[in-house]
């Protein structure tokens, strides 16, 4: 068995001191570690910004995307192996607003991939411009006279449109991030685990202490399986409080589970076709 988070090491992070990012990248070895899987069993896909940096600190097989297309590049991994584990790690500025469109239709589908959101509230690596899961009039960079629009709800979003695990966590818990992104992992089908994460440098407002204040674990007399049920927890963060846990889990087949081509073999696998030649000729 697989005991030691060290093999999933990479380079030194060059995080802000205090990030959250530290956090994850901690709760993401030690889940890796208690499902008993190596950096070879997984593929994990970054996206841009601050979290897209993990692909230099973390050691697996791992690529990193474009902005807002991280999502997508996970669904192609799946489908070419579907049976290895796909992790997408993004942040909030790039897979609901860049990406939002991936998003949504990622839950759609079920495809069978696992979507980790830092979601901070900024956009930390281009120096603290609001994303869209900042709150209504908050002032930044980009925003210097506050935000007109409310905020994106993700958990909400999420259940609505299709996805069949959806859970939150925080960066000032290790142990309950480890254990949630274990259950995203090991769940069949589009899981969605909303991280929040403060960014210690520019988001002044959704601090520690803020997260701390304003959370609460989900008791475990809570209901995941109930849609309705679920969706009034997810819209307690219209509110500003933040419930942890599994907020929505049910079952239904996965995207490659309605692959005929996929039962007999992983495409990765199938002989690449070699007759374009013969196919173009209907074409001249």
């Amino acid at each position: 068995m697989n005991n030691n988070v060290q093999i999933f090491t990479g380079c030194n992070p060059t995080w802000c001191p205090g990030c959250g990012n530290h956090s994850i990248i901690g709760g993401l070895k030690s889940s890796l570690v208690q499902l008993n899987l190596t950096p070879s069993d997984i593929r994990i896909v970054f996206g841009i910004g601050c979290s897209g940096n993990m692909n230099d600190f973390l050691n697996a097989y791992a690529v990193h995307s474009l902005h807002g297309r991280a999502i997508p590049t996970g669904i192609g991994i799946k489908l070419a192996q579907h049976k290895a584990p796909v992790i997408v790690i993004a942040g909030d500025g790039d897979c609901y607003g860049e990406g939002g469109n991936h998003f949504m239709h990622a839950c759609r589908g079920n495809h069978d991939i696992k979507v980790f959101i830092h979601n901070n509230g900024v956009y930390g690596l281009t120096t603290g411009q609001a994303s869209p899961t900042a709150q209504h009039g908050y002032v930044s960079k980009s925003t210097p006279k506050g935000i007109i629009e409310q905020p994106l709800n993700p958990l909400s979003l999420a259940i609505t449109q299709g996805a069949t695990f959806v859970a939150q966590t925080f960066t000032g818990d290790v142990d309950h991030m480890a254990s949630i992104f274990g259950r995203a992992i090991h769940h069949r089908g589009f899981s969605l685990v909303n991280i929040l994460q403060p960014c210690v440098t520019f988001n002044k407002i959704n601090t520690f202490a803020y997260y701390q204040k304003n959370s609460y674990k989900i008791p475990s007399s809570y209901d995941a399986k109930n849609y309705e049920m679920s969706l009034k927890m997810a819209s307690e963060l219209n509110s500003f409080k933040f419930p942890l846990g599994v907020v929505y889990e049910t079952e239904r087949p996965t995207y490659t589970d309605q692959i005929s081509h996929l039962k007999t073999k992983e495409l990765v696998c199938r002989k690449p076709y070699a007759g374009y030649g013969e196919l173009m000729k209907e074409f001249l």
